[in-house]
């Protein structure tokens, strides 16, 4: 293993160990995510360029987009949750409750 796959490899890890060992805030589950997703999305990029291949150069692009996408959907959320619940932390959060 490479040391860039090895960086980036751990900080996907990283995002992943955040996201499963620190569910207070939405936010912060948000912010794991977006580390996540950035860390694909530049690995990605990376192996594009070495392959110096013309027919995968769409892949980044097309994460890069549904990353947007992933993050407006949870902003959307916050706000939506701030406004109903009054916080963000996800242990007052009732899931069965309408």
């Amino acid at each position: 293993m490479t040391p860039i796959q090895f960086t980036f490899s751990s900080s996907f890890m990283l995002g992943l160990a955040g996201l499963a060992f620190h569910r207070t805030h939405l936010l912060s589950a948000l912010l794991c995510l977006e580390g996540m997703m950035l860390s694909l999305f530049i690995a990605l990029s990376l192996w594009t360029m070495q392959l110096t291949a013309t027919n995968f150069s769409v892949s980044p692009m097309l994460l890069l987009a549904f990353s947007a996408c992933e993050a407006s959907t949870g902003l959307a959320l916050l706000v939506a949750t701030a406004r109903t619940h009054g916080t963000d932390r996800l242990q007052s959060l009732n899931l069965l409750q309408c």
